[in-house]
């Protein structure tokens, strides 16, 4: 997990978006990170101190003049220790402050004093957002090696719609990930599939699986994490993507085969992790089949172009994973699997375990290397399972 171990500086300015910071807490805190908050006094008048005390486990910072500790000076010691600084939501009137030099409290001064890397989170009024002083104030910081991360549009607080809300939780956490962690992978491209495929007999019916994409996702995520650029090419699920990838939606086989080859000659790695549909319907029918019209019980198929095959033929000197969903003789299927369409590993997984299934969020695999190697890895969840992936990534393009 990127988080684990990692110090994060939290800080909440005074707005109204100031309540969902206590979820981004609440989800650093989960991935492992041990979390000082720092607010500012108006953030104090929307959400108690106390919530994100309780939630973090360790008292909350608000004051400029005091100790840490019995010898350290508050600023400085939240400043060194910091892996990450993390200001969600970042008011109009914290980044002006930032910009131009200013530390007139404990955390515009934390951001003065720290070394690490500091991410804005802004969340204000449209106006405001679009304001040509605010504007110049952020590329400012940014000209320094700042990070941004861009409010969405919706409903906002104030009355007004337009662009402003703070993003949500779940998509902070997933975009501060890339600034925490090893940059082992940097100026590589990894590719990664996803998701299910769908194969359409009519306007109203299709043959899928259960693919959920939760692992593909998860892998995606890794990669980007250790600097990666990521293709991902996903079929349709109910996932949001992950931040900072290039993102190529497909539905069916065909589609999916188009996009992974078109773009797998400049990738260093390919991770085929989508449950894609063998067959599809030889027939698509533009209106929907009526009972009547159908014949009883019978559908004619045609097989879909076996996608990690036509890979294996092209893999020149790119590390190539697939995966195998079996549901009996796991590592005879897997292994054969991994020979007959020149893999240098597959993780397989009997999906037919507790914990192990397509829509979980936790995983149960097993590593086959090339050379005979077998690895097999407790019950874990998906983003465990993908980081020890990406390591093996990492490892093969060593090689």
């Amino acid at each position: 997990m990127v988080f684990r171990d990692k110090q994060v500086v939290l800080g909440v300015t005074g707005g109204i978006a100031a309540y969902k910071a206590v979820e981004v807490l609440r989800l650093l805190v989960k991935a492992g990170a041990e979390v000082h908050v720092v607010m500012t006094r108006n953030a104090m008048e929307f959400v108690a101190p106390l919530t994100f005390q309780t939630l973090s486990g360790n008292p909350v910072h608000t004051e400029l003049f005091s100790l840490v500790q019995e010898r350290d000076i508050g600023h400085i010691s939240l400043a060194d220790r910091a892996d990450l600084v993390l200001i969600a939501p970042a008011t109009a009137n914290v980044v002006g402050k930032a910009a131009n030099g200013l530390a007139d409290d404990l955390l515009t001064t934390t951001l003065l004093a720290t070394k690490a890397p500091v991410l804005f989170v802004p969340a204000m009024n449209v106006n405001m957002w679009e304001n040509p002083l605010y504007q110049e104030n952020q590329a400012r910081l940014e000209k320094h090696g700042y990070h941004f991360m861009t409010p969405v549009s919706g409903d906002l607080a104030c009355g007004w719609e337009g662009q402003g809300k703070l993003p949500d939780p779940a998509d902070i956490f997933d975009y501060a990930q890339d600034f925490i962690g090893s940059r082992d992978l940097a100026g590589r491209t990894i590719l990664v599939t996803a998701g299910p495929t769908r194969e359409e007999m009519d306007p109203v019916r299709f043959l899928s699986n259960h693919s959920s994409g939760k692992m593909g996702y998860a892998i995606a995520r890794a990669a980007r994490n250790r600097g990666a650029r990521v293709i991902l090419v996903s079929g349709p699920v109910q996932l949001s993507p992950p931040q900072k990838v290039d993102f190529v939606k497909v539905t069916t086989a065909l589609e999916m085969l188009e996009a992974v080859l078109s773009r797998s000659s400049g990738a260093d790695a390919i991770v085929k992790a989508a449950a894609v549909a063998d067959y599809r319907p030889a027939r698509r029918e533009h209106l929907k089949v009526k009972k009547g019209d159908a014949s009883e019980g019978s559908i004619s198929l045609q097989r879909n172009p076996d996608i990690l095959a036509e890979l294996g033929k092209l893999k020149g000197d790119r590390v190539l994973i697939g995966f195998a969903a079996e549901t009996n003789d796991l590592l005879v299927n897997a292994g054969k699997k991994l020979a007959e369409k020149n893999l240098d590993m597959i993780v397989a997984n009997d999906v037919s375990m507790p914990g192990a299934g397509f829509d979980s969020d936790t995983n149960v695999v097993q590593f086959l290397h090339r050379n005979g190697q077998v690895e097999k890895l407790p019950e874990m969840s998906k983003s465990e399972v993908a980081d020890l992936l990406v390591d093996r990534i990492v490892d093969l393009l060593a090689k």
